[in-house]
């Protein structure tokens, strides 16, 4: 970091501690402490009887000291639970007042920050996981987002948001960060410039970004920043926290006001501040021989050397997991993870010997394109979360597993427990949000759901909402959707496309 914001924003955790404490004596409630402690990367599990703790890793990048500094946490604290977050980030969960109020102090000293983990503060920066090691990507964007992910803490103590405010940076190929309907999203171009968009989201009332910039010099990306943030204090709505997110800026203002709007503060912060970057992108030197082909190893662009990746089911790994993680690679030069927006993990800079260990070491993870699906932490955690999108995810899986489908007939699935969209469920090939559905016998556990929609770039599109299945039908949903695929001899894919009768036959038996 370019700051030592540890240090600064270490003075804050005494009055984490001190509301901390009075949360678990009972002293104030749910609603006033998730005000405060958000601002801390910290939250309340549902229940009010155990802690979060979300860390701050900016793009997602986890190096050795990092890692260790986690796996010798899950193993002083007895964690047993660990999530890898859509945000890039990752969550400790079940944890004690003492537990919590230890961990923050710590990840400080190994440089974690959590301030603005959660609450109405800049949030993670993200950007495309394998940036820098994918071999088709337009330049590496890793550099730029760790240059916005500083400049954005400096806003914490000093600005005050309507709402939370994402960040993200795409390296041109790669749009899982969903960098075209984030809040402030940087796209690399051919050319080695960025493209930005903002106002966009997911959640309720969803929007595509609004192009505000293009053709814009890399090391000019703090202006837009800034920019982002000045029109988000001038124009957003501090009045209605349901109305106060960037992409509701596009109703009131209308998009081409919006862009006017954010054009305007553009122009004024280029005349008047200094906010220009310098950065020389460090290169990957190491090489390696010999080759591996494993559905799981991904050549990067840098000879001889691979990336691999694991899905932990659900996006949570063994608690034991992290510890041989760290001990398979202590030794391999320039080793480091990255977590991706769907709950997945790359192990980069591998050559092809070290990848076959890393291989053996996550060989639980998912098997298929149905079991890398994503899961928010949903409603048995969650304070807001309306139903519980895990144990979902858990029963279809487990339910498919019976049918020994073949890789392709089932689609990878977004769940959300609520309308948040933790999941990103409306541009999943099929999506399910938590919600209720009233029968004979009364309101029942049940999921909306969507389908077609869609992350790449060029055709990015919101799923449609399909109607609602009750939460016990859903994984049989999936054993005769895929049966009936199975017997088409095709892909889900190409039966929803040429055989849209017989599908939508199978989805009106359940919604």
């Amino acid at each position: 970091m370019t700051k030592d914001y540890a240090a600064e924003f270490r003075e804050d955790l005494k009055e984490f501690h001190e509301m901390t404490q009075k949360f678990y004596k009972k002293e104030i409630n749910v609603v006033q402490y998730k005000g405060f402690s958000g601002g801390f990367g910290s939250y309340a599990q549902r229940g009010g009887e155990a802690s979060m703790l979300r860390l701050r890793l900016t793009g997602g990048e986890v190096n050795k000291d990092e890692l260790s500094f986690i796996a010798d946490s899950i193993e002083k604290y007895n964690i047993s639970l660990v999530h890898l977050t859509t945000c890039e980030s990752i969550q400790l969960h079940n944890l004690n007042e003492l537990q919590v109020c230890s961990l923050i102090e710590e990840a400080f000293d190994h440089g974690i920050i959590t301030r603005g983990g959660g609450g109405d503060f800049p949030r993670n920066v993200m950007c495309s996981p394998l940036s820098g090691v994918q071999e088709d990507e337009y330049f590496d964007v890793l550099p730029y987002a760790k240059a916005a992910g500083d400049y954005l803490l400096s806003f914490i103590k000093t600005v005050k948001l309507p709402r939370k405010l994402k960040v993200c940076f795409s390296n041109g190929k790669d749009n899982s960060v969903h960098a075209t309907f984030r809040d402030l999203g940087f796209i690399a171009e051919k050319d080695g410039t960025f493209s930005v968009y903002s106002a966009g989201g997911l959640g309720r009332n969803p929007r595509m970004g609004a192009k505000v910039a293009e053709q814009v010099e890399p090391s000019k990306i703090l202006y837009y920043i800034k920019a982002m943030i000045e029109t988000f204090t001038a124009y957003g709505n501090y009045e209605n926290r349901a109305a106060a997110r960037t992409r509701f800026m596009q109703e009131t203002l209308g998009t081409e006001g919006y862009i006017k709007a954010y054009q305007e503060k553009l122009e004024q912060i280029l005349a008047s501040e200094e906010l220009d970057l310098e950065i020389t992108p460090s290169a990957i030197t190491k090489t390696g021989t010999g080759t591996l082909s494993h559905p799981r190893a991904i050549a990067q662009k840098q000879p001889g050397l691979y990336a691999v990746s694991y899905h932990p089911l659900g996006g949570s790994p063994a608690p034991e997991f992290f510890r041989n993680l760290a001990n398979t690679i202590q030794d391999m030069e320039d080793v480091t993870l990255r977590i991706a927006p769907d709950e997945s993990l790359y192990i980069i800079n591998l050559t092809a010997s070290e990848a076959e260990e890393i291989l053996a070491l996550t060989d639980d993870g998912a098997n298929t394109l149905f079991e890398t699906s994503v899961a928010c932490i949903g409603a048995s955690i969650c304070q807001v979360g309306a139903r519980d999108s895990q144990s979902l995810l858990d029963a279809c899986i487990k339910r498919v597993r019976q049918e020994n489908f073949k890789d392709g007939v089932l689609p990878k699935i977004h769940i959300s427990g609520c309308p948040s969209s933790c999941s990103a469920h409306q541009i999943g090939a099929l999506g399910f949000r938590g919600g209720v559905k009233q029968t004979p016998d009364g309101p029942k556990p049940a999921f909306a759901v969507y389908e077609k929609g869609c992350e790449a770039l060029g055709k990015e599109a919101f799923g449609t909402d399909l109607g609602v299945m009750l939460q016990d039908e859903i994984p049989e949903f999936f054993a005769e959707l895929g049966t009936a695929i199975t017997a088409a001899g095709t892909t889900y894919d190409a039966f929803v496309e040429h055989n849209r009768d017989a599908f939508m036959a199978i989805v009106e038996k359940y919604i």
